[in-house]
C-alpha cells in the first residue's frame, strides 16, 4: 500500500466533499477485507524518482488462499509468485516498492489505531481506470511517517491509486492502475509462473539460535505508534554470520531492521533514498562484539537514522565506532 498528504495540483479534477472521519474508517475497513476477498487482475503503472514501470496482476480469492502473480511488463519479465503473502518464487528483481516486503503479514487497517497518528478524511470523489472511485487522505500527525492519498474503487474497495509525498509534498511514489477486471476470475494458467521465476529457499538455522539472535536485540526508541510485528533470524549464504531481521510497523507504515555482526571485517556506514524508500547502515559497538545495523523502509531518512543508532544488544549500551 502506498501514501500522501493532500496536493490537489496532483489530483485535478476531484471534487472535494466534506465528510466525517469516520467515513474514512470505514472505506479503510473495506479496503482491508478486498484484498482478502476480492479477486482481480489487471494492469497498474509505478513511478517513482521520475522513472516509470508497467506490472500485470493477477490476484485470486479461492478456499481460503490468497495466489498472487506478478509481472513486470517492461525490459526483463521479472516476476513474483506469492501465495498467502509468503513469496514462492523470484525471477529477476522488480522494482523495489511493487512487492510488498516478503513474507510480510497483511495489513489489518485498524482504522482506529491509525486514527492516533494520521488526520484521516474522505476528500471527495475521483476516476481511475474508468472506474469511479473515493478519496481517502491520511495525514501524518509527526514528521515520521509520510502521508497517504488513496482513490479506492467504490464497486469493491480496493486500491485504484495511491500517492505518496514527503513532509514537503515532494511526490516520493506514484501506483496507478490502468486497467482492472474484477468480474473474470484469474485462472490457472494466469496464476502459473515461468521457468524462470525461481523458488525461494529459506536458509535454515536451529531454532535455539533463531531465538536467541531475535530477543537480544531491541531499540531504545521507536517512532510512536510503531510496534515490533515480526522477528526472524538467517544465515547469510556469504559471510554465514546469523542475520536478524525485526520488522515494526503502525498499522500502515513499514520498516525492517538488519542486524549482522562484522568480526572486525571492513564495513562503510550508509546513509541513501530511493524514491520513499531509504536504507541507513551504522556499525555500533556492543558488549558482543561490533555489529552493523541496517534499517530499510518507507519512513523519513532522519528517523531511519534515529533508529539504527537507537538499537541495543542484551539491553547493554551501545556506541557509534
Amino acid at each position: 500500500m502506498r501514501a500522501i498528504p493532500l496536493v490537489p495540483l496532483l489530483l485535478g479534477g476531484w471534487l472535494v466533499l466534506p465528510v466525517h472521519a469516520d467515513d474514512a474508517q470505514d472505506q479503510l475497513k473495506r479496503l482491508a477485507q478486498a484484498e482478502q476477498q476480492q479477486s482481480f487482475q489487471g494492469t497498474f503503472v509505478y513511478e517513482r524518482n521520475g522513472s516509470f514501470s508497467t506490472h500485470r496482476i493477477w490476484h485470486r480469492v479461492a478456499d481460503g488462499k490468497v495466489r498472487e502473480h506478478l509481472l513486470q511488463l517492461d525490459g526483463s519479465a521479472q516476476e513474483v509468485l506469492r501465495v498467502d503473502g509468503v513469496t514462492q518464487c523470484v525471477s529477476g528483481t522488480l522494482e523495489a516498492g511493487v512487492s510488498n516486503i516478503p513474507d510480510s503479514p497483511a495489513h489489518a487497517f485498524d482504522a482506529a489505531k491509525l486514527s492516533s497518528w494520521y488526520d484521516m478524511k474522505v476528500a471527495g470523489n475521483s476516476r481511475v481506470a474508468g472506474r469511479p472511485a473515493v478519496v481517502v487522505t491520511l495525514t501524518p500527525r509527526d514528521q515520521h511517517r509520510y502521508g497517504i492519498e488513496l482513490h479506492l474503487d467504490s464497486e469493491t474497495g480496493l486500491p485504484l491509486k495511491s500517492l505518496l509525498l514527503s513532509e514537503k509534498g515532494q511526490l516520493l511514489e506514484r501506483f496507478q492502475f490502468t486497467e482492472l477486471d474484477t468480474k473474470e476470475l484469474p485462472n490457472d494458467q494466469a496464476l502459473q509462473p515461468s521457468g524462470d521465476c525461481k523458488p525461494v529457499d529459506a536458509v535454515k538455522v536451529k531454532a535455539a539460535d533463531a531465538q536467541k539472535a531475535q530477543v537480544a536485540w531491541r531499540s531504545d526508541w521507536l517512532p510512536p505508534g510503531f510496534a515490533l510485528s515480526s522477528a526472524a533470524a538467517r544465515k547469510d549464504p556469504q559471510s554465514k554470520n546469523l542475520v536478524t531481521s525485526l520488522m515494526y510497523d503502525d498499522g500502515l507504515a513499514r520498516f525492517s531492521v538488519f542486524i549482522e555482526p562484522v568480526s572486525g571485517a571492513a564495513v562503510t556506514d550508509i546513509r541513501t533514498q530511493l524514491g520513499p524508500t531509504v536504507a541507513v547502515s551504522r556499525r555500533l559497538t556492543t558488549p558482543k562484539g561490533d555489529a552493523m545495523v541496517t534499517v530499510v523502509g518507507e519512513i523519513p531518512i532522519g528517523t531511519a537514522e534515529r533508529i539504527a543508532l537507537s538499537m541495543r544488544n542484551d539491553a547493554a549500551a551501545t556506541s557509534k565506532k
